[in-house]
């Protein structure tokens, strides 16, 4: 498997990135190609380790032994082949998805693990340059029609198995482009747009129809789908936000982090945003920004409001500052909750732990101008883990601009989900069953909308494993792949 002493050998070597005072001026990706001698030396680390665990931290079960050995034997036509088998959109993953197979690798045991996401992009990056990623329309259609509610990555895998199966695949999407997430809520110094467009041109070319501006449940009713199509596999997110409620929340300059991150992938597509606040848009520049939460969303805030041009920007994080290394309840090959630095973390800004919000304060004409809080710790109340503020801890910071990068609670309930009557679950996701089909007959659900607020990764595998769903429901049998069950 690659070089036999390849991990002995060489170490691992992060992607290399545009210098900073570059790429903060503009909205362009981060990272840039790996050249290919030096990628290859990535690919030789790979182990002979018998049992790849990677394959147990990547839930499409990506071939990840078989396509770093193809890269570094030079053998780059088979490792598009063998990363095709298994994920639709390795263009998005390889950029997006926080590498959990990177996390079991073996190497990581006493090393530092193979850098599986900097060679999955490439392979793919490759793929496109020399023109083997061509469309392939199924030869014989089965004259069946199914509706994909949602456009983000679990809708997109569910349409683009469904259409190689041979059935009429349309997605339906409420805003004006397709791409749900992938499109508004990751900025593009992460994703180019560009990316995502080539993958949809090739599923149109491919015969998959895609409709914008369809709210199910407003001007698509339930009852249309249900008439229309044979089967309908909802797929619409997890996008009901966590608010803060906390005294002076009603300020204005304080917004949800999508509605911020929505708003600067608009106008990087050139549209006239609409105004939010204040009569304009909603901007970092020469502001003191503050964010809360500490996860991949408010590192996408922190990355747009360095290219706004934000004066200083704060994350603040109520649980603690992970370790520098995985801690002895954290063994291999779990997830390792370690401390983390991602480009826009390289780019400034300051990280705070600990930190609870108590309340913000404003001026006279409403609008924020102060954040208060305090350190807290976690303590052990009869079994359960809460935050109680340090006493003397409390401080203020300066604030402009709140954005409020908490996580998600879930989908949203009202419109299709009632109109539908499908069952919730105690945590309010869309209930399925093991063949991914909900408490409707005929309607079946992937990706966030049932698992709640998770990874790409997650994301793309529930698609492909509803749509082996569908076929089977439509046609009595399946002979597509079912990475989960």
């Amino acid at each position: 498997m690659g070089k036999a002493t390849g991990f002995i050998e060489i170490a691992r070597k992060k992607p290399p990135t545009r210098p900073i005072p570059e790429r903060v001026h503009d909205w362009r990706e981060v990272y840039l190609p790996y050249p290919e001698p030096a990628l290859k030396d990535q690919a030789a680390r790979c182990m002979d380790c018998g049992i790849p665990f990677c394959h147990q931290g990547c839930p499409l079960g990506n071939l990840i032994p078989d396509w770093n050995d193809f890269v570094y034997r030079d053998r780059w036509r088979a490792a598009i082949e063998r990363l095709h088998a298994t994920n639709n959109f390795p263009e998005f993953t390889g950029r997006l998805c926080p590498a959990p197979c990177e996390g079991s690798c073996v190497l990581g045991i006493n090393n530092d693990p193979v850098t599986i996401k900097a060679i999955e992009v490439s392979i793919i990056d490759r793929a496109f340059d020399e023109g083997w990623v061509v469309p392939r329309p199924p030869v014989v259609r089965t004259g069946k029609k199914v509706a994909v509610v949602g456009s983000g990555p679990a809708g997109l895998a569910a349409a683009d198995q469904l259409n190689r199966a041979g059935h009429w695949v349309t997605v339906l999407e409420r805003a004006d482009r397709i791409g749900g997430l992938l499109r508004y809520g990751i900025p593009a110094f992460k994703l180019e747009k560009r990316f995502l467009d080539r993958r949809l041109a090739l599923m149109r070319e491919e015969g998959v129809e895609f409709r914008t501006g369809c709210r199910v449940g407003v001007n698509v009713t339930v009852d249309e789908l249900g008439r229309d199509y044979a089967a309908i596999v909802l797929a619409g997110g997890a996008t009901a936000p966590r608010d803060l409620p906390v005294p002076g929340r009603e300020l204005r300059g304080i917004h949800f982090a999508m509605e911020y991150l929505t708003e600067s992938n608009r106008r990087c597509e050139g549209d006239a945003v609409a105004a939010l606040e204040d009569g304009r848009a909603i901007s970092a520049r020469d502001r003191h920004v503050i964010i809360i939460g500490g996860g991949d969303t408010g590192a996408d805030c922190l990355g747009t409001a360095h290219r706004q041009g934000a004066s200083l920007v704060h994350q603040l994080e109520l649980l603690s500052r992970p370790p520098d290394t995985r801690a002895g309840t954290n063994p291999w090959p779990l997830w390792p909750n370690i401390f983390r630095v991602s480009s826009a973390h390289e780019e400034g800004g300051k990280r705070l732990y600990s930190i609870s919000t108590q309340r913000f304060s404003g001026d006279a004409e409403g609008r924020v101008t102060t954040l208060h809080a305090v350190e807290v710790q976690m303590v052990n109340k009869d079994g359960r883990m809460t935050f109680e503020p340090i006493a003397g801890s409390e401080f203020e910071l300066k604030a402009d601009l709140v954005l409020l990068a908490m996580g998600f609670l879930g989908p949203e309930r009202n419109g299709m989900l009632d109109q539908l009557g499908v069952r919730m679950t105690e945590r309010g996701n869309v209930w399925r069953d093991g063949n991914w089909m909900t408490s409707v007959p005929g309607v079946f659900t992937a990706g966030d909308m049932q698992r709640g607020q998770s990874l790409i990764v997650w994301a793309i595998a529930e698609g492909r494993s509803a749509a082996r769903g569908v076929d089977a429901f439509l046609m009595g049998r399946s002979d597509l792949p079912a990475p989960l069950q």
